[in-house]
């Protein structure tokens, strides 16, 4: 039964810990969320993206102001902190390439131009240095179809 237990305790923790990001707080009634953008949505491109932000405010990369974060549009690639590089993105930060668009000059929306077909997007909250605070504030994944 202690085993049981220990083991249990481990995969509650692993299970918390897995979801954590960077050293700097973050407000936990923080939201961000897609303003025009909903899942199941169809679009054509090119496509607006407002970015949506409650409980905290903007500010541009290299800025170090408490309750502020800049965004990060992920595209078509799994949630933040799951995949091949999850655990990095969580803890180092979060890459630059073509599935992770930085808005480091405080950006809240832009315009992208994607192919025909059903593409995954998901935002995140990056603090002054593109890491996750270390409550995550991310949006829900949505899927969009572009005809």
């Amino acid at each position: 039964m202690k085993h049981l237990l220990a083991a249990m305790a481990l995969g509650v923790l692993g299970a918390t810990t897995a979801f954590a990001g960077g050293e700097t707080p973050s407000n936990p009634d923080a939201k961000v969320y897609f303003v025009n953008l909903e899942d199941g949505a169809t679009v054509s491109s090119p496509i607006q993206v407002v970015f949506g932000l409650s409980g905290m405010g903007v500010a541009p990369a290299g800025t170090e102001v408490e309750n502020t974060g800049h965004h990060h549009l992920f595209i078509n690639r799994p949630p933040l902190g799951e995949g091949e590089d999850g655990a990095e993105e969580l803890e180092y930060g979060i890459p630059a390439d073509e599935n992770h668009i930085h808005f480091g000059g405080g950006q809240t929306e832009t315009t992208i131009e994607l192919p025909p077909g059903q593409h995954t997007l998901q935002l995140v909250l990056g603090d002054w240095s593109h890491v996750p605070h270390a409550t995550p504030i991310v949006s829900d994944m949505i899927t969009i179809t572009v005809e």
